[in-house]
């Protein structure tokens, strides 16, 4: 995509949007691009407010129903997907790929538990990332640091690095692709379920992303009659380990929204404020609402986990606990590349639930940064050394288990 479409979608559900999203666009936010002066800023965040939803209120209903059999311990949930996703990896053929590979860690999961999987994807929204350095090194060169596609390019030069507000367009125009393959897929799903006697809320797949750059987001809350504000961009919105400081903009623009929502933990969480988040994001400590994803790294998940779940369970937030084994434990190869040992996250993930049951807490599932193709930037499985990383490392932002990998890891904990 060179340029900005000159229309959105006219299939995507019309909902009346949202009568204020400067409310969030005109407050500092970490991680947001340093665009608002831009000449395109204010073209791009008209069009995008004007544009359909990419979701349906009744869907969030339904999720949250879903979410809800999670946090009781009657289902369980595999969150799945890209680190990073691509504006040209749209097609039925990639995106197929990877709700296949969602299918295929749910069957999994389901089969070893024998309890009803929820599918959600890291799918249709991915498109920014969170970086600790707004800079980083290219061979012998400083460059912005890549910070997905809804912001800049990974192309390799200063130019490309520069933040463009036309992005969000093409972010939109790109998940409304993908989210159409997404609703066909699990219409499909509802009937294979249904004639297997599944009987409750729908499966999924449901779509998910980090709600990370609060202009993209701002721009596509709507309002429902019913429901009134959500964030019509994905049906799960979750914010990270580096945005969720309870007086942060993006906490307090999850906290107004109907959608549930998520939350990244990692090992330098306090307990105390942990509970004030909550407070926040589920004042009415409403089963489905909020799902924490825990990402401890397996050297610190022992010693931190444990105060975080008690410190959630006696506030009585009855959330959805999922292990995130991934962030934790990415190292560097000898050769320079990223990479995951999948025996690490192994580890991590038999942690996390040995902790939770514990703790007397439904461990509700996992979350897996995970392609929908053979790529081999994890060591585990069919590879089998840090040597063979080079063979099929295509990763935008942080290594991907490939999907026999997920399956291994599904297999080795549950």
């Amino acid at each position: 995509m060179a340029t900005a479409p000159s229309a959105v979608p006219s299939t995507a559900p019309s909902v009346r949007a949202h009568a204020g999203p400067h409310r969030w666009t005109g407050q500092p936010a970490a991680q947001n691009p340093q665009w608002r002066d831009h000449p395109a800023y204010e073209a791009a965040m008209d069009a995008l407010t004007a544009a359909p939803a990419l979701v349906r209120p009744d869907e969030l209903v339904v999720l949250r129903d879903a979410l809800a059999k999670v946090a009781l311990g009657e289902w369980l949930v595999v969150q799945a997907g890209d680190c990073a996703e691509s504006f040209y990896e749209c097609g039925p053929e990639a995106i197929g790929a990877r709700l296949e590979m969602l299918d295929r860690f749910a069957g999994a999961l389901g089969a070893r538990t024998g309890r009803p999987v929820l599918r959600i994807g890291r799918i249709g929204g991915q498109y920014a990332k969170p970086r600790s350095k707004p800079v980083e090194r290219y061979e012998d060169r400083t460059l912005p640091s890549f910070r997905g596609h809804l912001v800049n390019s990974e192309v390799p030069s200063r130019a490309a690095r520069q933040p463009d507000p036309r992005r969000m367009l093409w972010a939109y125009r790109a998940a409304s692709r993908v989210l159409a393959q997404v609703d066909g897929h699990r219409s499909a799903r509802a009937a294979a379920d249904g004639a297997a006697g599944h009987r409750g809320p729908s499966l999924g797949p449901w779509s998910s992303h980090e709600a990370l750059v609060v202009d993209y987001e701002a721009g596509l809350l709507r309002e429902d009659p019913r429901l009134g504000t959500y964030l019509a961009s994905t049906h799960l919105p979750w914010i990270g380990e580096r945005t969720r400081d309870p007086d942060s903009v993006h906490v307090r623009m999850l906290a107004s929204l109907a959608n549930p929502v998520g939350c990244k933990v990692g090992p330098t969480a306090d307990p105390a404020a942990l509970r004030r988040l909550c407070a926040i994001l589920d004042p009415e400590r409403t089963p489905g609402r909020l799902v924490l994803i825990a990402r401890m790294g397996r050297d610190r998940a022992a010693e931190a986990l444990p105060g975080l779940v008690a410190a959630v369970r006696d506030a009585g937030h009855p959330v959805v606990w999922l292990c995130d084994p991934m962030h934790g434990n990415t190292v560097t190869a000898a050769n320079g590349l990223k990479t995951r040992h999948l025996d690490t996250l192994v580890e991590e993930v038999r942690i996390f639930l040995r902790t939770l049951a514990e703790q007397g807490v439904p461990a509700g599932g996992v979350h897996l940064e995970a392609a929908g193709e053979p790529v081999t930037e994890c060591v585990g499985g069919a590879v089998t050394s840090e040597r063979e990383l080079t063979r099929r490392y295509t990763t935008l932002c942080d290594p991907r288990l490939s999907p026999e990998q997920g399956l291994r890891l599904i297999d080795s904990c549950f």
